[in-house]
C-alpha cells in the first residue's frame, strides 16, 4: 500500500482527480491518509471529510517563530507515516527539514512546461498570465520531484495543452487542469506505487 499525505491550499481539484481515480479503482493499492491544508476555507478540506480523510490545518501564523512551524509541520506529517507527499495546490515551501527527509517521496504538480513559466513567483493564474504575455502556442503541466530549489526536481511527467487565441489566464487554467494536470498526476502516483519509477541524478527513469 502506497500511502499519500496530499497538501493543499484552495480547491482541491487536483485532490479530486485522485480520489475519482480512486473510486473508479484506477489507484490500486493507493490510500490517502491525510489531506494538509494551509488555509481553513480550503474547499478541498471539504472534499476529503466526504471521503472520510482526515483533514488537518496548519498555518504559519500559529505559531511564533518559523522554526516552531517547521518542527510542527514535520511532526504532523510523520504521525501519518505516509510513503509519499503530494503537492496538489499548495502555496507554501515546504520546510528544508521535510523536504531532506522525505527526498525523492514529495512530487508536486506544476501548470507549465518546465523549465517554462517556473520558479519563485509563478504559481496559480500568474503562470497563465505569464504564458499568454509571452505569446507561447503551447503550455501544460509537469509532475516533478521536490528538491530544494523552487520546481528543479526530476521532472516525472509532462503533457502539453494547445494555447488559443481566445484565451484568457482563466480559460488556459481550466483547460490545462481538465487536459493535463489531472490526468498525469494520478498517472504519477500510479507508476510510484507500482515501483516504476527510478531516480537517477535529476532524471526520471520509467520502467
Amino acid at each position: 500500500m502506497l500511502r499519500l499525505a496530499v497538501l493543499v491550499s484552495g480547491g482541491g481539484t487536483n485532490l479530486q482527480a485522485l480520489l475519482d481515480q480512486m473510486d473508479e479503482g484506477r489507484l490500486p493499492g493507493v490510500s490517502i491518509e491525510v489531506v494538509i491544508s494551509s488555509n481553513h476555507r480550503a474547499y478541498a478540506l471539504q472534499r476529503a471529510s466526504a471521503h472520510n480523510i482526515p483533514n488537518v490545518v496548519i498555518k504559519k501564523k500559529d505559531y511564533d517563530t518559523l522554526q516552531q512551524f517547521d518542527e510542527a509541520f514535520y511532526g504532523l506529517l510523520n504521525g501519518y507515516q505516509v510513503d509519499l507527499i503530494v503537492l496538489a495546490g499548495f502555496l507554501l515551501i515546504l520546510p528544508l527539514n521535510i523536504v531532506r527527509h522525505y527526498k525523492n517521496r514529495i512530487i508536486n504538480v506544476h501548470p507549465a512546461l518546465i523549465p517554462a513559466f517556473c520558479g519563485t513567483g509563478f504559481y496559480g493564474l500568474k503562470v497563465h498570465e505569464a504564458a499568454l504575455s509571452r505569446g507561447v502556442k503551447l503550455t501544460g503541466a509537469t509532475v516533478h520531484f521536490v528538491d530544494e530549489g523552487t520546481d528543479t526536481g526530476p521532472i516525472i511527467l509532462q503533457k502539453a495543452v494547445a494555447v488559443k487565441s481566445e484565451d484568457t489566464p482563466e480559460t488556459l487554467q481550466k483547460r490545462v487542469m481538465e487536459e493535463a494536470e489531472w490526468e498525469i498526476l494520478p498517472e504519477a502516483v500510479r507508476l510510484i506505487s507500482e515501483n516504476r519509477i527510478r531516480v537517477e541524478g535529476n532524471s526520471v527513469i520509467i520502467m
